[in-house]
């Protein structure tokens, strides 16, 4: 693939999952009563949604940015365990398919995100080098 066409794929589907991110994170801050139920079948606490909700927040903002490299790295550590943690979650209270293969498909996306980050920039820094490379050898 080219570099613009992975960096075309890189932010369509990035935005995506920010904006399913986003309002899974709306839901919770605002504490709509699907989540309520599902927090309630699963035996956590409600406060729960505010502190997902926000810490989605933040891994949004830190995906989305293009500058520091270990925080989104960090993000999409974080968003990993979230849905591996709610599909186990579901999973151990019976919950069915519906309530556990969102998580996994929500996961694969952001895999297919990550996979696309990482592409882009190993295709962005290999461009850079042959660039400094090619300045070196007409000074020379």
């Amino acid at each position: 693939m080219k570099p613009k066409t992975i960096k075309t794929l890189y932010w369509i589907f990035t935005i995506l999952f920010a904006l399913a991110m986003l309002g899974d994170a709306y839901g919770g801050i605002t504490m709509q009563q699907a989540g309520k139920d599902s927090l309630a079948k699963l035996g956590y606490p409600m406060y729960l949604l505010v502190i997902m909700g926000s810490a989605k927040i933040f891994g949004i903002i830190a995906i989305l940015q293009t500058r520091y490299r270990i925080i989104k790295e960090w993000a999409y550590s974080g968003f990993t365990i979230s849905f591996i943690g709610a599909f186990l979650s579901w999973t151990v209270v019976g919950g069915g398919p519906a309530n556990y293969i969102a998580p996994l498909v929500m996961l694969a996306v952001m895999f297919f995100t990550y996979f696309l980050w990482k592409k882009y920039e190993s295709v962005k820094d290999l461009s850079a080098t042959n660039t400094v490379l090619a300045g070196n050898a007409s000074v020379a």
